[in-house]
């Protein structure tokens, strides 16, 4: 059981933040035409990228709290806020084109690149800020807290629920990228948000309920007699 919600909290507030579709859009805007093989070859490597990248930042992220001194319920807390802050933006966005605005105001103004040199880019910009921005890393950094147990199997299992989530999202993002030529021609721009809408209220209840949990070890601190 703890696998199983630690999967389902990790997958639901890091798909909104990642955003598969839109992120292939965007990519699809900066590589510009191109053969097929060329898009595969490209998501195959992000894929990779991403898991080994977010893998990293997942099994480290434990050391960099502690090295700055910042509390299990802190992270809770605040990264709960800001998880429900991003789920409150995308539910309330007024148009469809927001999540290629919010990539690209993360990634900057990158103009398309001829075929031949796009994969040497497959980590930056395309893993690192298009697929997993800095908003992917706070949301894993108060996952992977969220997740932590004094309990070694608890832990242990936590960990690995997380750390399948991003394997799931990577091999979503390989789909995506490697078939985004067709997935622009299917699937408007509108829908891919209309579902993302959904994705994000439950964005924004996780969000709520781990800074609720923070705040109420928090409390218990300050009411401790």
């Amino acid at each position: 059981m703890t696998l199983l919600n630690s999967f389902l909290i990790a997958f639901s507030a890091i798909l909104p933040v990642i955003n598969p579709v839109g992120s292939a859009l965007l990519m699809l805007g900066l590589v510009g035409p191109a053969p097929n093989s060329v898009y595969r070859s490209l998501a195959r490597r992000v894929a990779i990228n991403n898991v080994i990248f977010l893998l990293v930042i997942e099994l480290l992220g434990a050391t960099i709290l502690s090295f700055f001194g910042v509390s299990l319920p802190i992270v809770q807390f605040a990264g709960g806020m800001v998880i429900a802050v991003m789920g409150w933006k995308v539910l309330n966005e007024p148009d469809a084109a927001t999540s290629s605005r919010s990539k690209r105001e993360e990634t900057g103004e990158y103009s398309s690149e001829p075929a031949d040199h796009v994969e040497l880019n497959a980590f930056y910009p395309f893993t690192f800020p298009i697929t997993s921005g800095p908003g992917t890393l706070v949301v894993l950094l108060t996952v992977t807290a969220h997740s932590s147990n004094r309990n070694l199997e608890k832990n242990t299992l936590a960990h690995l629920g997380v750390f399948l989530a991003i394997v799931v999202l990577s091999v979503l993002i390989y789909f995506c990228y490697a078939y985004a030529p067709k997935i622009s021609k299917v699937i408007s721009a509108s829908t891919s948000h209309g579902i993302l809408r959904v994705i994000a209220f439950i964005l924004l209840c996780i969000g709520v309920q781990i800074a609720w949990n923070g705040l109420a070890v928090l409390l218990g601190q300050v009411m401790r007699p």
